[in-house]
Order: structure tokens, then C-alpha cells, then sequence
């Protein structure tokens, strides 16, 4: 019996590629649809820049942190970085995202809403940013960047 594992091509919604434009499509979904709300409530004055300036920051190096948490794997054959499913930042995101629109519509607490949404938009960039940068790296760790530059 074979004891290594056999190496399939992964799918394309698995390479880095794919991930990472689906990341980035919910980072601008979630930034649109949050910003315009944000952006009302620090122009009424409801919500201080200060305080989500604060927040943003801290979440922006708490999330390019949590890219070590990604599961990343190179694939030699099609010369890619695959990216699994993260469990972790998966639950995370749906209950900020959960405890924002309780606080929002359900609790109507402007403040505790704003907070989330600055902490769910900087654990999204931040992690974003984070991934970019690693899946660069592996790539050029592996010299995949070289072969694409030459042709």
C-alpha cells in the first residue's frame, strides 16, 4: 500500500487566486454596505472618528496577525498556493457580524454597532492584506513569480 497521499489538482476556488478576489468582494460588500452607515453616524456625531480610528488600527494588526492562521498549501504541479477553509475566522466574522445587527435593528444602539462594524471592516483588511502578503511569499519562496515574469 502506498503510504504518501496522491496529489490532485486542487479547484480553482481553492488557489489563492480565487480566495483571495472572493475576500476581497466581501471586503467591498461589507465596506459599502457598512461605510455608508458609519460614515452617517460619525457625521452626526453619534459616533467619535477618534474611537473608530482606534479600532480600525488594533483590528487592522489583529487581522494581518490571524493570516498565520490561514491553512495554506503549495501545489507544486499547477504551481499555486491553495488556501483551505478557516473555521476560525469564519465564526468569527458571522457573530461580529450577528452582534452588530442585534445591536443595530434589534437593541438600536447606534455605539455598540459602530464598534463592530470598525472591528469586523479591520479584522477584514487586515487578515486580507495579510494573506496577500503570505501567498506572495510562498510564491516566491517557490519561484513561481519567476517563470510568470519571464513569459
Amino acid at each position: 500500500m502506498n503510504s504518501h497521499p496522491v496529489e490532485t489538482t486542487p479547484r480553482i476556488t481553492s488557489r489563492s487566486r480565487a480566495k483571495i478576489w472572493i475576500r476581497t468582494g466581501l471586503l467591498v460588500v461589507f465596506g459599502g454596505l457598512f461605510g455608508v452607515s458609519l460614515a452617517r453616524d460619525i457625521q452626526s456625531g453619534t459616533y467619535p472618528l477618534a474611537l473608530g480610528l482606534a479600532i480600525l488600527l488594533v483590528c487592522l494588526a489583529t487581522g494581518f496577525w490571524m493570516r498565520r492562521l490561514v491553512p495554506m498549501r503549495v501545489h507544486l504541479p499547477t504551481r499555486s498556493v491553495v488556501l483551505s477553509f478557516d473555521r476560525v475566522y469564519f465564526i468569527l466574522i458571522w457573530v461580529l457580524v450577528i452582534g452588530k445587527a442585534i445591536s443595530s435593528y434589534l437593541l438600536h444602539l447606534n455605539l455598540p454597532a459602530d464598534i463592530l462594524m470598525c472591528t469586523i471592516l479591520g479584522l477584514m483588511a487586515g487578515r486580507l492584506s495579510g494573506i496577500c502578503l503570505r501567498v506572495r511569499s510562498l510564491k516566491v519562496q517557490y519561484g513561481f513569480l519567476q517563470k510568470q515574469a519571464a513569459a
